[in-house]
């Protein structure tokens, strides 16, 4: 064997172990690529699935706040509607027939004696004349008198003689009692 012989072999055994080490490199590298990719793919998926859970947080989020917003405009139109209803009522009570408003400041005046047999009696303007002739015409009235108008829907106010006490009998404080104990009642039926 000659050294060209020699030395064609050793290349051939460096070609063949060259390729072998490729062919295993090659290997080794297909192996780390796939495993990356499995890597990238479960990072991928871990991901898509914290996007998909804050975008869900975020979208319960802004129908939470949609749904309170709602609410809350709800409320206040109805809270609106209920103030109307209120002043409504005032309206139409103050509207009364005189005759309505004698009565009323007759029966007042009875439950006042009950508490305080002298004093000062005020009204609205619209019933001074009203319940002048009712203390000048009922003696159990005698120990009142007629005090200046005061800005009421209608009703009476009393104080007795040394301003020991006062009473409000005037028409709104006896609504606005109705009002607050039956307005859970009044918004059922006005709005389901």
């Amino acid at each position: 064997m000659g050294l060209e012989a020699v030395v064609e072999e050793i290349r051939g055994k460096g070609r063949t172990e060259a390729d072998r080490i490729r062919a295993e490199s090659q290997q080794d590298t297909d192996k780390v690529l796939a495993a990356a990719n499995r890597r990238v793919g479960e990072i991928k998926l871990a991901a898509e699935a914290e996007l998909a859970k804050q975008t869900s947080h975020l979208i319960d989020q802004d129908v939470s706040a949609a749904n309170l917003l709602v609410k809350r405009e709800l409320l206040n139109t109805q809270k609106a509607l209920l103030d109307k209803v209120y002043e409504g009522t005032r309206t139409e009570i103050a509207r009364l027939p005189e005759s309505f408003h004698r009565e009323a400041i007759q029966k007042l005046l009875a439950e006042v004696k009950k508490e305080v047999s002298k004093g000062k009696i005020q009204c609205s303007a619209r019933d001074v004349a009203t319940l002048k002739s009712l203390i000048d015409g009922h003696a159990e009235f005698s120990g009142f008198v007629v005090g200046d108008p005061v800005d009421i829907d209608g009703g009476i106010i009393a104080e007795g003689k040394e301003g020991e006490l006062q009473i409000d009998y005037s028409y709104r404080t006896f609504l606005d009692k109705a009002w607050e104990s039956r307005l859970k009642d009044a918004s059922d039926i006005l709005f389901g």
